[in-house]
């Protein structure tokens, strides 16, 4: 896809419980509609179909693109995101968040060398993900016993 071209998002009815992937590319390729099974693009498709102003429907395919393109400027611009150590998805990508986590070291740090009283503990910005995952895979343990092998005997 090429930059400023926007996927038009649709809701679709809903498909029998037996639906895999290939059934649902089945389905929606006589419609020239292209959703990535990649979990990032899953994930901003449900953030964007729970979004409060997502409307119903859309009344045109220029109306989905106007749509689009304000809440992902807004999403990736301007909201910040838990995940991510309450930075934008921008800043991180641009590599701004470290500059702007030193800031918020220093403002903090200011704030609580005035008033020292009015915190627990020292105060610290959360941290950065060193990694960013949708569904972080289980952790591999490795031993240093071979595991058994079958041999004919």
């Amino acid at each position: 896809m090429s930059p400023g071209k926007f996927i038009a998002f649709y809701r679709h009815r809903p498909l029998p419980v037996a639906a895999t992937r290939r059934n649902l590319h089945r389905h929606l390729r006589p419609l020239d509609i292209y959703r990535s099974i990649n979990p990032y693009s899953e994930a901003h498709f449900k953030t964007l179909k729970y979004c409060p102003a997502f409307p119903g429907r859309f009344g045109s395919l220029q109306d989905a693109r106007v749509f689009c393109d304000v809440f992902f400027r807004y999403y990736n611009n301007e909201h910040r995101h838990s995940g991510i150590a309450l930075h934008t998805p921008a800043s991180v990508h641009d590599g701004t968040a470290h500059e702007i986590q030193a800031r918020r070291v220093q403002v903090l740090d200011a704030a609580y060398a005035a008033h020292p009283e009015r915190f627990h503990r020292r105060p610290a910005p959360p941290a950065l993900p060193t990694k960013a995952w949708i569904n972080q895979p289980p952790a591999i343990i490795e031993t240093e016993e071979a595991l058994p092998t079958n041999q004919a005997a």
